[in-house]
């Protein structure tokens, strides 16, 4: 069952996207503009560094101006926001951790050290450490597929026995054996699954998603989210379309073509066109998608999923 806590973290969250100019310096105009939107339309927050937020490529200064800017407009507009601490390096993580804690964030994401996959003891030492100097500021934990050390529902049930800091888990999902292991960990904490995976997600026990759909439509996001909520059986059938929509479309750009997660997600978004003037630019060495993609993912888009753009 999932958590029955008011408080638990849940919804559909959007990714604060990172818009460049042409010499790949942060447009913040562009970027107020961005927040200010999420915000109008209602989502249930948003959250600064994740992958599509360009977090390992950010100086120390930019990510203090963006995540400054993100608490301020977030501050007027009462809407919730956690800052992504992410990065390879335990030690800047922590750093991060303490110059950002006047922002007062409703939780932190951090993922595991990543340059040498890290014991479970190991592990377990980063986010005791993390989870004190972060509380009572709580943590969710992003472990995507492709982390140099993926846990496993028995190592996340211990972690979340042990650290209580721990509010929230952001994975990649997996099959109906993989929720059933994964249940006693939602007894105790959030779990967030990929966008596309919503409804099924929900079904299972999951309190919501880190939406890469919602980089396509913020608000059709949130409109899913909330009809699946008031009507799971409708939720569900819109899932199933929103599915083969991206085992079409989408997926075949990053498991054939080659495309990093980050330049589909801008491209998404560019293909939405609810931000005017975000291009699908990447930071040097990562490659961008061009308009003439960008233009078929929107045009596919809206033939499928008409409701994501009402």
């Amino acid at each position: 069952m999932p958590s029955s806590d008011p408080h638990a973290i849940r919804g559909s969250w959007a990714t604060l996207l990172l818009p460049l100019q042409d010499d790949e310096s942060i447009d913040y105009g562009l970027l107020a503009d961005e927040i200010d939107f999420y915000s109008a339309q209602r989502v249930s927050g948003i959250y600064s560094n994740g992958t599509a937020g360009e977090f390992y490529s950010q100086t120390e200064a930019e990510f203090d101006r963006v995540n400054g800017l993100l608490a301020e407009k977030c501050g007027v507009a009462r809407t919730p926001f956690q800052i992504g601490l992410c990065h390879p390096s335990a030690q800047v993580a922590r750093e991060r951790l303490r110059r950002t804690r006047p922002l007062r964030p409703v939780a932190y994401q951090v993922i595991l050290p990543d340059w040498f996959p890290p014991s479970l003891a190991e592990v377990m030492s980063f986010l005791e450490a993390m989870a004190a100097a972060a509380a009572p500021i709580p943590l969710v934990i992003y472990n995507p597929a492709h982390a140099k050390r993926r846990l496993t529902p028995p190592e996340w049930l211990e972690l979340t026995g042990r650290i209580p800091g721990i509010a929230g888990v952001k994975l990649p999902g997996g099959d109906e054996a993989w929720y059933a292991a994964m249940r006693p960990v939602m007894q105790r904490c959030s779990v967030f699954i990929p966008g596309h995976f919503l409804d099924v997600g929900l079904r299972q026990g999951a309190l919501g998603a880190y939406s890469n759909v919602a980089c396509l439509s913020p608000d059709g996001a949130q409109r899913w989210y909330e009809l699946c909520q008031s009507n799971p059986p409708a939720g569900h059938e819109f899932g199933q379309r929103v599915r083969a929509f991206w085992t079409a479309t989408i997926l075949p750009l990053v498991t054939e073509r080659g495309w990093s997660n980050m330049a589909v997600d801008k491209a998404l978004a560019v293909a939405g066109g609810w931000l005017a003037g975000l291009t699908s630019r990447l930071r040097w060495p990562y490659a961008s998608m061009g308009v003439g993609a960008t233009d078929r993912i929107g045009a596919a888009a809206r033939r499928a999923l008409p409701e994501l753009f009402a």
